[in-house]
């Protein structure tokens, strides 16, 4: 077992800390950049319910679509290119395909598509792209880039039919897509796909807990990342946060016994110091959640929390597909024994916060 634990893979953490006040915040292109969400969890302390104006707005987040057996040339058909890719905000993932084992297809915001095939369907393809960054002691996986907005990519060029003869004739590459676009057009500029394939419509999945009695770390947004408090380092609450989102709580009375090394259960506390919130919120989102609703959600709980006599802080977490091609922007990422990519923001009632960024040992630097 303990030579087993010394080959646990690394993580990847970036923490930062600073105030939305701040001209040179980067927090919103981190959010921005990081495409495909599955998870957002809100933590808020000191909370019995879900404020009506944060309510309508989970409720009302933007569609998306699960299209089956979508044929990936269709994403160059130049009606779709024309209504959904050049004027950016339209989001695709491959369905339920394993990143280290399947072929993969995402489709950037940003007009890019992102093909992460195996050596035989790269080979077949003819296209040109690069060995991944995880391959082990042999190539074995390849990533193809391309920039749909790329002017040899536009219908009627040479290079646009050799990437669809490519992708139609050569490899019929078909996948379960999910699918969702921001913008006023919404899913009217979609259609032009949609009418091709099978799809069924979604929203992301609302769940609500209470949690009674809840020991919370006692936060202040003043102190120094990783010195915010002496017995609870960066770690320590981002562990806390995800035993609480994942269910795993420790009632006060197993606090009091944290001497009591014959239970296991309370070999883990809270970190110190804390207070025990009387009543503290836990919602949960599911689905594919677009990054510009994430930060739309974020401008809504600043108000919420600089409201006087609510919460001092609260905590927002995001999760990435395990399976997602890419990670932030167009960072490969890969998947070791976990696919982790995902990151916390940490809100402050002072416009103060902390944004804790992690991905696996398979992946780059957060950004």
């Amino acid at each position: 077992m303990a030579i087993e634990l010394e080959k646990t893979p690394r993580s990847l953490l970036v923490c930062e800390k600073s105030s939305f006040e701040n001209e040179k915040s980067r927090i919103s292109k981190q959010i921005q950049d990081h495409y495909f969400n599955y998870q957002v969890s809100l933590l808020i302390p000191e909370c019995d319910r879900l404020p009506p104006e944060l309510s309508d707005f989970l409720n009302n987040l933007n569609s998306f679509y699960l299209l089956t057996q979508l044929p990936v040339y269709r994403l160059l058909d130049p009606q779709f290119l024309q209504s959904a890719v050049y004027n950016g905000g339209t989001y695709g993932l491959s369905h339920q395909t394993r990143i280290d084992e399947d072929n993969t297809v995402a489709l950037l915001p940003t007009g890019h598509l992102i093909l992460s095939v195996d050596k035989d369907t790269y080979e077949m393809l003819g296209l040109e792209g690069k060995a991944s960054r995880y391959n082990h002691r042999h190539a074995g996986r390849y990533v193809v880039n391309i920039n749909l907005k790329d002017g040899k990519m536009s219908p009627g060029q040479k290079f646009y039919q050799r990437v669809v003869t490519a992708l139609k004739d050569r490899v019929q590459l078909t996948t379960d897509f999910l699918l969702a676009r921001h913008g006023p057009d919404g899913g009217g500029a979609l259609q032009s796909l949609l009418s091709h394939c099978d799809w069924t419509i979604h929203r992301p999945k609302v769940r609500t807990r209470l949690l009674a009695n809840l020991p919370c770390p006692t936060l202040q947004s003043h102190h120094m990342l990783g010195e915010e408090l002496k017995s609870c380092d960066t770690h320590s609450l981002l562990e806390w946060l995800g035993c609480v989102e994942g269910g795993v709580t420790v009632t006060e009375e197993e606090v009091m016994r944290r001497d009591d090394t014959t239970s296991f259960l309370s070999t883990y506390v809270c970190p110190e110091p804390y207070c025990v919130s009387d009543n503290t919120l836990v919602c949960r989102l599911n689905g594919l959640i677009l990054p510009e609703d994430v930060y739309n959600l974020i401008k809504l709980l600043r108000l919420y929390i600089e409201q006087p006599g609510g919460t001092s802080w609260l905590a927002l977490t995001v999760k990435g597909f395990v399976d997602s091609p890419v990670a932030w922007a167009t960072a490969e990422h890969g998947f070791l024994q976990g696919g982790e990519n995902l990151y916390s923001v940490l809100l402050f009632e002072d416009k103060q916060y902390w944004m804790c960024m992690m991905t696996g040992p398979n992946d780059n630097c957060p950004p």
